[in-house]
């Protein structure tokens, strides 16, 4: 279940003060919980306070072991609390299991995605496509969530 790790160099990241809004950080995610639209390995340009829409991909402190960032997609908002999905359905570890979960634990809202070239990319047409889907912005106009579209 474990899903983002901080970028090197990051620092303990911003906390939940007024100097932590609009802040911007790198983080990996780890895990299968967001394939397709994320994967193992995969960095994220996370901006810290920005406001979340049903649909965004955001980081969250899991709501029972609150030392875990997690990385999920905000469906929709119920009362003062979001419900998020991961995109893989298989992978479980969302609101399916925890409910929903307490706005002051959705941190982050996720810009945008780069994709670290794979070691068996060696081919000019296995780089080519790597450079033209290395980085991604990511937004809920862009959605692959087929379980955020069935709701």
């Amino acid at each position: 279940m474990p899903e983002l790790m901080r970028g090197p160099g990051s620092g303990p990241g911003p906390g939940r003060g007024r100097s932590a809004r609009g802040a911007f950080q790198v983080v990996e995610v780890t895990g299968p919980s967001m394939v397709p639209t994320l994967y193992h390995g995969d960095w994220l340009l996370v901006r810290y306070g920005a406001p979340v829409r049903p649909g965004d991909v955001v980081i969250l402190r899991h709501p029972f072991q609150q030392d875990l960032l997690v990385v999920k997609r905000a469906a929709e908002r119920r009362g003062s609390a979001w419900w998020v999905l991961g995109d893989n359905a298989y992978a479980g570890g969302d609101s399916t299991d925890y409910g929903a979960v307490p706005e002051e634990l959705v941190l982050a809202r996720v810009r945008v995605r780069y994709r670290p070239p794979r070691a068996d990319q060696r081919s000019l047409f296995g780089m080519l496509g790597w450079a033209l889907s290395a980085v991604r912005r990511v937004s809920s106009d862009r959605s692959v969530s087929s379980r955020l579209r069935a709701r």
